[in-house]
């Protein structure tokens, strides 16, 4: 039963807003915050990313490439707040897409000392992001809304990742979602 919950919920999601852009956030809060990731295809399909990817790691890494992102992010959006600038912030969350994609597609199992500083690169640009969307709102609660629907879009791929068994056909449909993933991440760089 909650499997089929967290699907409805990423389905939902999906549905929820505009597919690469997150404008109209005048009165930002908690809830923009919250929504502003589920509203977004770029934000919404790396998060899933991030928790697809980390299912299939060994250890302690299943749970600390999510937490390394979610920490990341909220840097990248602290980043922002005192007025660092980071270059090309949308082609970093396009390539975010591309890599993580890539890595579900390709299986691969990346040592820590590499997949969490790469998993928190590609968090800074889509906290900046966040940061970037805020509007006039107090950053504590926008972020604490971003970061918390960030932390569920992560548990819900790692419970889709979980839920498909580990045979051939689970393995394929994983490397295809990975495929799709990264096909939309290169689509929006070439964009």
């Amino acid at each position: 039963m909650k499997t089929r919950s967290a699907l409805a919920a990423v389905a939902l999601a999906t549905a929820s807003g505009a597919a690469f852009a997150h404008p109209g956030h005048e009165s930002a809060s908690f809830f923009t915050g919250f929504t502003h990731p589920l509203g977004g295809l770029d934000h919404l399909l790396a998060m899933l990313a991030v928790g697809l990817y980390a299912a299939r790691q060994p250890g302690a890494t299943r749970w600390m490439l999510p937490a390394g992102f979610v920490l990341a992010m909220l840097a990248g959006a602290g980043l922002g707040a005192i007025g660092v600038a980071l270059p090309a912030v949308e082609a970093g969350i396009a390539a975010s897409m591309l890599v993580f994609g890539l890595l579900i597609a390709l299986a691969a199992r990346l040592p820590l000392t590499v997949s969490l500083p790469l998993v928190a690169a590609f968090a800074l640009f889509h906290g900046h992001a966040h940061h970037a969307e805020m509007g006039g709102a107090s950053l504590v609660t926008y972020a604490a809304g971003f970061a918390l629907a960030t932390a569920l879009l992560h548990g819900a791929g790692y419970a889709i990742a979980r839920w498909m068994p580990e045979t051939r056909v689970g393995n394929a449909i994983k490397r295809v979602a990975g495929l799709l993933v990264a096909g939309v991440g290169g689509a929006m760089l070439g964009a």
